[in-house]
C-alpha cells in the first residue's frame, strides 16, 4: 500500500565504590525517550553534579540544594515520568545505593532515585509524573558516611550496564554536563505531546491519514515506503503524563486485526503490518471519543 543550589561540588559525596570513571557511550533504547522532567517538585531549583564523585560511570547526577550540605535532607523526591516501581528497598551491603527506587517507564527506559531517607511507594505501584516517591537523604552501604543528596540515574534495557547509562534529559533539554543548576518543570503533566507520529512509528515512516478524536487526541495512519509497511498510532491531546485508555489497530484486508489498547500517557501503538498493494482499514480510541475507517488506502 503506497501513500497512503545550590552545594558546590565539593559538597558531592564520593560512594568509596571501585568503579571506573570512563564516559560510557549512550544508547539507543527500544522505543522513544519518555518526557522526562526534573524528579523535584514544580519550581524548585537544583544543583547537579556528574563529576565530583569516584563512583559515577558516566552520566549519573548527584543533586543538591541550600547553602549547607545537609540542608536538602528529607526535601521531596518526585517521579520524573510516569511508570511502574520495579525496586523499592535498601540495598544493604549489596552496593552504595542505600534506599532505592527504580521506575520502569515502558519501552525499555527506567530511572533510579538513590540514597533517600524514606521510600513513599512500594515495588509494584503504578506513579504518575511529579508523584512523590521518597525524600532526600544519605542511606548507603554500612561504612559510608556521604552527604545528603539525590543520586539520579537513567537507564535503557538494550546493552549491559554501564553502557546503558543514558545522558539525563529534563523537559526536552539534555542536563549540561558536567554540572548546571535546574529549575524543576515537574508541574502536573506537558501542555502538549513530546512525541510525534514518525518518531513513535519510526524511520521512514510519513503520515497519510488522520482522523481526530474529539479533543481527547488524534489517531494517525503512516506508510513506509521502503518496506510496505503501514503503521497506526493515537497521540493523545489530554491528560498527558497520566495513564488513561488509548487504543490504535490496524487491518490489512484478508488479515486479522492487529490492536494495541491500554492505560498510556501520551500513545497507543505503534501497530504496524505489511500492507503493500492492499487496503487497510485502521483507527483508534481516545476518552470517549473513537475513530474506525472503512477499507481504504489501497495500491
Amino acid at each position: 500500500m503506497r501513500l497512503k543550589s545550590l552545594v558546590t561540588a565539593g559538597l558531592a559525596v564520593v560512594l568509596g565504590l571501585a568503579f571506573s570513571t570512563a564516559t560510557a557511550p549512550a544508547a539507543s533504547a527500544a522505543g522513544p525517550r519518555p518526557n522526562f522532567q526534573m524528579p523535584f517538585p514544580c519550581g524548585q531549583t537544583w544543583t547537579g553534579n556528574s563529576s565530583a564523585s569516584s563512583a559515577h560511570q558516566s552520566y549519573e547526577i548527584d543533586f543538591n540544594r541550600g547553602s549547607t550540605a545537609d540542608a536538602d535532607y528529607g526535601d521531596t523526591v518526585v517521579a520524573a515520568a510516569a511508570g511502574t516501581v520495579v525496586i523499592s528497598a535498601h540495598q544493604g551491603s549489596t552496593n552504595g545505593f542505600g534506599n532505592l527506587i527504580k521506575i520502569d517507564h515502558g519501552g525499555g527506559w527506567f530511572t533510579y532515585y538513590a540514597h533517600l531517607s524514606l521510600r513513599s511507594v512500594s515495588a509494584g505501584a503504578s506513579v504518575s509524573q511529579g508523584q512523590k516517591i521518597g525524600e532526600v537523604g544519605n542511606t548507603s552501604k554500612p561504612g559510608n558516611n556521604i552527604s545528603p543528596h539525590l543520586h539520579y540515574e537513567v537507564r535503557t534495557s538494550d546493552t549491559s550496564y554501564p553502557a546503558n547509562i543514558q545522558k539525563a534529559v529534563f523537559n526536552g533539554v539534555t542536563f549540561g554536563y558536567p554540572a548546571q543548576t535546574v529549575t524543576s518543570q515537574n508541574c502536573g503533566g506537558a501542555s502538549t505531546n513530546p512525541y510525534t507520529p514518525q518518531e513513535v512509528c519510526g524511520s521512514g515512516y510519513s503520515v497519510i491519514d488522520s482522523a481526530a478524536l474529539g479533543t481527547a487526541g488524534t489517531v494517525y495512519l503512516l506508510y513506509n515506503s521502503g518496506n510496505g509497511y503501514n503503521c497506526v498510532v493515537t497521540m493523545k491531546k489530554t491528560s498527558l503524563g497520566t495513564a488513561t485508555a488509548t487504543t490504535a489497530y490496524l487491518e490489512v484486508q484478508g488479515k486479522s486485526r492487529v490492536t494495541d489498547s491500554g492505560n498510556y500517557g501520551y500513545y497507543a501503538g505503534p501497530v504496524r503490518a505489511a500492507a503493500a498493494d492492499k487496503c487497510v482499514k485502521w483507527g483508534g480510541k481516545a476518552g470517549s471519543n473513537t475513530y474506525d475507517s472503512p477499507f481504504e488506502h489501497c495500491g
